[in-house]
């Protein structure tokens, strides 16, 4: 019993193993666990995801129309943009709108 349950747990992850590659082959993106932690951890996730992507701010604001004080100003809750920035934003990052929203902690 107990060398077919360690088999069946190897065959799972034999599976889950080329379930991943499959999808990373699709063009899905794997983000580093350091990335997820500072999200999780409740950092700015407009900083996060910059940094992450390698931008200035001025490059990200020159990306959206901005100026990168004004980029600077979002990152700090100091400013607050409209719902197109934000779109701008998440396309010029690569990433869904939702995923510069902040974590929510329960």
């Amino acid at each position: 019993f107990d060398r077919l349950n360690e088999a069946a747990e190897h065959y799972s992850d034999i599976v889950a193993a080329v379930e991943a590659q499959q999808r990373k082959e699709a063009g899905e993106e794997y983000v580093p666990a350091e990335v997820v932690r500072q999200l999780l951890d409740g950092q700015n996730p407009l900083k996060v995801w910059r940094k992450y992507r390698g931008m200035t701010l001025d490059a990200l604001a020159e990306a959206v129309g901005r100026q990168g004080s004004f980029i600077s100003k979002l990152e700090k809750g100091k400013a607050e943009g409209g719902i197109k920035l934000w779109k701008d934003i998440a396309v010029a990052l690569r990433v869904d709108l939702d995923d510069l929203l902040p974590v929510e902690s329960d």
